[in-house]
């Protein structure tokens, strides 16, 4: 597993042990439908640590459900969660979004075609200007 998959990864289990603590999540009775969703999110995980083919198709399809089912925890979904799983998770990023990510890539293909060590992690946080 290389850097940028594990960041991503990371990002991804990050995210939902955050989304546990919103409303629609931490009741004691949880409706069906957003089980549904956890239980979903759950098996992307899965699918993202074991490298299953449908990964990306499934990772898109939690993204867009989040976008369209809880418009309100949007702000709460990553970005780079929607670049990574691409196709139609990218019409939630405006271009200039878009563009950024694509540079980041190049810097990151780049070093990978020198051999050269690439800290995805910390690239990103300094390339976006993030704090640590």
């Amino acid at each position: 597993m290389n850097q940028y998959h594990q960041f991503h990864l990371e990002l991804l289990k990050q995210t939902y042990n955050h989304l546990l603590s919103y409303s629609a999540f931490n009741s004691s009775d949880i409706n069906p439908q957003d089980q549904e969703f956890l239980d979903n999110f759950i098996e992307l995980i899965e699918y993202c640590e074991n490298f299953t083919d449908q990964y990306i198709e499934k990772g898109q399809q939690i993204c867009l459900h989040w976008v369209r089912a809880y418009p309100d925890l949007v702000p709460v979904l990553p970005r780079d969660l929607l670049w990574f799983f691409g196709g139609d998770c990218l019409h939630y990023m405006p271009d200039e979004e878009i563009n950024q990510f694509q540079q980041l890539d190049e810097l990151r293909y780049d070093a990978e075609a020198k051999q050269q060590a690439f800290n995805y992690g910390e690239q990103r946080t300094a390339f976006f200007k993030l704090e640590k």
